[in-house]
């Protein structure tokens, strides 16, 4: 019984292989945290920009 012997756990980690004698780690479960719901603020309405005036063009003869 030693490295050798593919059912112990020196075996089993020589080899780099799991079963009863060298089990995985557990993985821990994902929690998923619920995120808080936003609340909706009253619809603003939407400024407008005023609109720059352009300078009639007066033509000359």
């Amino acid at each position: 019984m030693g490295r050798g012997d593919q059912k112990s756990t020196k075996g089993k980690i020589a080899r780099g292989s799991y079963g009863k004698s060298r089990l995985r780690k557990a993985s821990k479960p994902v929690v998923v945290a619920e995120k808080p719901a936003k609340e909706k603020a009253e619809a603003k309405p939407k400024a407008t920009k005023a609109k720059a005036e352009k300078p009639k063009e007066t033509e000359e003869k």
